[in-house]
């Protein structure tokens, strides 16, 4: 298995819409793992698209716990429960991962003592082992280490960027961040940089087109980045490929990916990636937009 990098949903926010993309998931495929980061609306299906097994189903870290990073957790791991998962599954998440994982075992209880009994499945809580991360080392197992550092999203507190470095290539996430430059240090060196990205021409109507008004622009102004200030953490961080993720607006017809572009080269001359759902990225690839 070649490392690869598979973004399974590629917007903002938990909102979908007709013929709009999936809320944000990844598919890390490194070290021979596969290891899933956040879990939104759509992870599972992305996954079989992405040609996985959920069987297979390896290792989850969770970035945050707002909707659109945890809605798909205990879905996930149920399905592919009912799919023939039978070896331990390790999730990674801030405070509040395991009562949320708890949670979804309770409102399912019917229906996973019944399955125990008529179907002779393992028991699914015995699958499942929750492990919650603050700064510093998450994981670091066969040459693959896991480190997180909290970053700016307010009113979350427990947000985490995540950097995976292995032989094969580091890979960093930045999660949902207001404009941070400790993540340029963070980030320096790594192959990739999956960063959120906001395109500010856009806000205002999607602002409109939600609802909640003043609020919610507030919200959008304080705790994310534009797509040129990732671009600016890129450049100070030196790294091989920025992908801009978590796109908002991620299904506004008014925005191209060439906005997205321009936005991001005033300030990051590399290599270039706009999230798409399903696209892989590959390690060895050097073009740039």
């Amino acid at each position: 298995m070649s490392a690869r990098l598979v973004l399974l949903g590629s917007k903002g926010g938990p909102a979908i819409r007709p013929g709009g993309p999936w809320p944000t998931s990844s598919l890390l495929e490194i070290a021979g793992r596969r290891i899933v980061i956040d879990c939104g609306l759509g992870v599972t299906r992305g996954l079989t698209d992405a040609g996985m097994s959920l069987k297979a189903l390896d290792m989850i870290v969770v970035t945050h716990l707002h909707s659109d990073h945890v809605l798909e957790l205990g879905p996930l791991i149920h399905t592919a429960w009912t799919a023939g998962l039978a070896d331990l599954v390790r999730v990674f998440g801030p405070a509040g991962t395991r009562a949320c994982w708890q949670g979804f075992l309770q409102s399912m209880a019917f229906d996973i003592d019944i399955r125990i009994v008529d179907e002779g499945r393992p028991d699914l809580r015995r699958l499942v082992d929750v492990v919650e991360f603050s700064d510093g080392e998450v994981f670091s197992q066969d040459g693959l280490t896991v480190s997180a550092l909290r970053v700016d999203h307010p009113p979350v507190t427990d947000c985490f960027a995540l950097r995976f470095d292995h032989a094969e290539g580091t890979v960093v996430f930045s999660s949902d961040t207001a404009y941070f430059p400790p993540l340029a240090d963070f980030a320096s060196g790594a192959d990739i940089l999956v960063h959120e990205a906001m395109l500010a021409a856009g806000v205002d109507r999607l602002v409109a087109r939600t609802g909640n008004g003043a609020r919610l622009k507030e919200h959008l102004l304080a705790s994310h980045t534009f797509a040129e200030q990732a671009g600016a953490i890129a450049e100070a961080a030196g790294v091989g490929r920025l992908v801009l993720h978590h796109l908002i607006p991620a299904d506004d017809p008014e925005v191209s990916q060439a906005d997205w572009i321009t936005a991001a080269r005033k300030s990051w001359p590399g290599a270039l990636t706009v999230a798409s759902d399903g696209l892989v990225v590959e390690f060895a690839d050097d073009s740039s937009v």
